[in-house]
């Protein structure tokens, strides 16, 4: 069964704010939990945060009863690998069985601003990798040693961890990484795309899985759509343009280093930019049809991210009128 869940935009909004709506969109019905966004910048200025999120997790652990986790975070620029496992571990322990870890190759937008080099992305890739083979080696609890291409490890042991060790799930939308994710990781995550690039994404993963001798079927797909729903049309297209102009820019943006240059190249976003990218509209029976669009594909968990301020008229409308409507079986 599907389950939906809520989007926590540290780049957008205040920590505490989050906190509480995250709580209300856990009473109103968004029962997946809560992917948590991992910045240091945000895109623009003008979406004005960008709180650290592993001192958020551990509030929203408290806040809540549902799963949550970071979508995503990036092991080798701003944080070694074994950082980032002791950070998950210590999740782990605390919400055993509710907290799990989303990686990702990284963005310079985040990652630069310890300055060195900002590799291409296949150099990327091969560091969120051999990342991964440091982190659950971390995960077993034993004293650790790595000397690899990318990362170093002396003797390390996390000796605070959770008794079945944090899930890893990866963030791509390319066919090679999703192949990977399959053999190294426990999950993959996506963001919404046409259907047949879905449907190539998950056949990559599910043959990484099978090379490995893992079972796809058992292993968690999750979604991450980016919608805008306001009372009117208007307000709904104002927001997109407004508060998630990023969400218009049909283009790779991994490289962009800073929220200012961003913020210059949205100038030139229109609505019609956001077509098959971001669905923008003040019907709820068309995002209703949307959202049960990516449901039948099978996806174990959507996470819906409405880009407007308009937070808790969201989670009410959404809670009300749309999630109950959903044919999620």
């Amino acid at each position: 069964m599907t389950k939906i869940g809520y989007a926590a935009m540290l780049e957008q909004f205040h920590p505490t704010d989050l906190l509480d709506w995250a709580e209300q969109s856990e009473a109103a019905g968004f029962s997946a939990g809560f992917q948590v966004s991992e910045h240091f910048h945000p895109w623009t200025p003008q979406q004005g945060q960008s709180a650290f999120a592993w001192s958020f997790m551990g509030a929203l652990g408290q806040r809540t009863s549902l799963p949550f986790g970071v979508a995503v975070t990036c092991p080798g620029f701003r944080y070694h690998p074994a950082v980032i496992a002791h950070a998950a571990a210590t999740l782990g322990a605390m919400y055993p069985g509710r907290f799990w870890l989303g990686l990702g190759a990284g963005e310079a937008l985040n990652e630069h601003v310890i300055g060195g080099e900002w590799p291409e992305i296949g150099v990327r890739s091969a560091m969120l990798f051999e990342a991964i083979e440091v982190i659950n080696k971390l995960f077993s609890g034993k004293v650790v040693k790595h000397d690899g291409e990318y990362f170093t490890l002396e003797s390390a042991k996390l000796y605070t961890r959770p008794e079945q060790p944090v899930p890893i799930y990866v963030a791509t939308a390319g066919p090679m990484n999703a192949k990977r994710t399959g053999k190294y990781a426990d999950g993959i995550i996506t963001v919404g795309a046409a259907d047949e690039k879905i449907a190539m994404l998950w056949d990559k993963f599910r043959e990484g899985a099978r090379e490995a001798g893992k079972d796809a079927s058992a292993m968690k797909t999750q979604l991450q759509i980016h919608i805008s729903w306001a009372a009117s049309q208007e307000e709904a297209e104002r927001n997109a343009l407004t508060e998630w102009p990023n969400g218009g820019m049909a283009f790779p943006k991994q490289d962009i280093r800073n929220p200012e240059d961003f913020a210059n190249i949205a100038k030139l976003v229109q609505v019609e930019h956001y077509q098959n990218r971001m669905l923008i509209s003040a019907d709820l029976d068309e995002h209703l049809a949307a959202i049960q669009g990516y449901v039948d594909m099978g996806f174990d968990e959507i996470h819906l991210h409405n880009v407007g301020r308009n937070q808790t008229e969201f989670i009410a409308a959404f809670g009300a009128k749309v999630l109950p409507k959903l044919r999620l079986a």
